[in-house]
């Protein structure tokens, strides 16, 4: 579940391996956590906002970069409060190994960030050049643990544990 690097990881699930990715925990003045409706699963997915790292790319400056291509939200209205220790990984279920990511990876090892929105929420704008998700809202851990896909909860308790101090109460 947890590694020090990605470059650590033996290969996944199939052989395949794991996709290096960036998350945010946006927060607001609350505590709350930002959480979108995945525009792409018939099933009722919220997820936090994430996406693969580009070739090279810090992980810090994936986060934002994500978090902007997501939500509209520009690095100027954030502040990066935390960084996760190590890398968090899951695995595809077996129904989805080979049929998302152009089939190449196993599951995603991520860096996790907290991450506090200093805007409005007039600022975010999720219908965006390539849009992710259909919906948002503030919501605790507790509630956006419970709408994510299963396959991804181990991770989030990991991210919201290593963050508990900050989020607002479940």
């Amino acid at each position: 579940m947890n590694s020090p690097s990605p470059d650590d990881l033996p290969p996944g699930p199939g052989g395949l391996p794991y996709r290096p990715c960036a998350g945010v925990v946006l927060i607001d003045a609350r505590g709350r956590v930002f959480a979108g409706h995945r525009i792409d699963n018939p099933s009722d997915a919220w997820q936090m906002p994430q996406g693969g790292l580009d070739d090279g790319e810090d992980p810090r400056a994936a986060a934002l970069r994500e978090l902007h291509e997501e939500t509209g939200i520009p690095p100027e209205l954030c502040e990066i409060v935390a960084e996760a220790p190590g890398w968090l990984r899951y695995d595809l279920p077996p129904e989805l190994l080979g049929r998302i990511w152009g089939g190449r990876y196993g599951g995603q090892v991520q860096k996790w960030f907290l991450v506090r929105f200093n805007g409005s929420d007039a600022q975010i704008d999720i219908a965006t050049d390539h849009p992710e998700f259909d919906a948002w809202a503030w919501m605790t851990a507790t509630e956006i643990r419970d709408r994510i896909v299963p396959f991804k909860r181990e991770v989030y308790d990991a991210i919201f544990a290593a963050f508990r101090g900050h989020l607002a109460d479940s």
